[in-house]
């Protein structure tokens, strides 16, 4: 064999040892020495921010059990219950059937899901994350709250019409680590490309609720609830490349930013429900992560939310 064909498969051979071993890792978590899925599932599960979004805290409601309201441009959509209840919950549902949910954006009975549960996002989780996620659902209390149903307006209320927006909008597929970064840029990655989902809050949709990927993490001015969404790209001008790490691991922890305000709303769901769970390895990664993001100057503060 001529000795250029012999580099080209070493290196060739490198490169996917490389990309296993990133791969095998992104997905590791503090719990990974866990005596259970269910103990690693309920790390993830503070990650993916799901009691947010499933929990109707402003009105006691029962853990997971639904009824928390999103209002978006489209109208406003309600968190199911995703306790084992076997009628209202999750309880008939299957392990392949939730990783589908979370993979292909399909409920059990195959429906499209809309986008407002982040698929988009959390196709990107590993096998393993999904499984002891679903692991941990299954351990709590099962409550028989019916679902609430979207106020949503025709045509966005339609649900075949999101194959259609899945072919705009959507790609599946897991977390691809760049072998060019370091593993703690890459576990970085992976925590806010899909399991934090931060991009589905903070980057800009179009009229149809796509994100604008040339601007990804760059603030968004038709945010949740109608709030604007601060850009976290390291731009020094608009984001945040003038914070200091000391400035990201405050606000993580505890919600607190550079000029000693605190952040309220859904961030502040957010600090309390996920980020201030992050291990202090994986608060390190996220804060590594952004700022090896390219700045993208956007300053969506002078925007005003419709």
């Amino acid at each position: 064999m001529p000795a250029h064909g012999r580099t080209w498969i070493r290196t060739a051979a490198v490169t996917a040892a490389v990309l296993f071993f990133l791969a095998a890792n992104v997905g590791a978590t503090y719990a990974q020495d866990a005596a259970s899925p269910a103990t690693r599932g309920q790390y993830i599960f503070n990650l993916a921010g799901c009691k947010s979004c499933h929990t109707d805290e402003k009105n006691n409601g029962p853990f997971l059990a639904g009824g928390v309201p999103l209002k978006t441009p489209f109208g406003t959509f309600y968190g199911p219950n995703i306790t084992p209840d076997p009628t209202y919950g999750l309880g008939g549902w299957s392990e392949s059937d939730f990783i589908r949910a979370l993979r292909e954006g399909r409920g059990r009975d195959g429906a499209h899901l809309f986008p407002v549960f982040p698929f988009t996002s959390f196709t990107r989780m590993t096998d393993d994350d999904a499984k002891d996620l679903w692991a941990y659902l299954k351990t709590v209390p099962p409550v028989a709250t019916p679902n609430k149903p979207h106020d949503v307006s025709f045509p966005f209320n339609v649900r075949l019409g999101q194959m259609v927006w899945k072919w705009l909008f959507f790609t599946p597929g897991r977390f691809a680590p760049d072998p060019a970064k370091s593993p703690e840029i890459n576990r970085g990655g992976y925590i806010v490309q899909a399991l934090g989902h931060c991009g589905e809050c903070h980057t800009q949709r179009n009229l149809l609720g796509g994100v604008d990927t040339a601007k990804a993490l760059a603030g968004n001015t038709r945010g949740p609830d109608k709030d604007v969404v601060p850009n976290i790209t390291p731009d020094a001008e608009t984001g945040i490349g003038k914070w200091s790490n000391g400035d990201l691991a405050s606000l993580l922890s505890d919600g607190m930013t550079p000029d000693g305000d605190f952040v309220g709303g859904s961030m502040g769901e957010v600090v309390r429900n996920t980020t201030s769970k992050l291990s202090a390895a994986d608060a390190r990664a996220v804060i590594a992560y952004l700022r090896a993001l390219p700045p993208v100057r956007n300053k969506v503060e002078e925007k005003k939310a419709e």
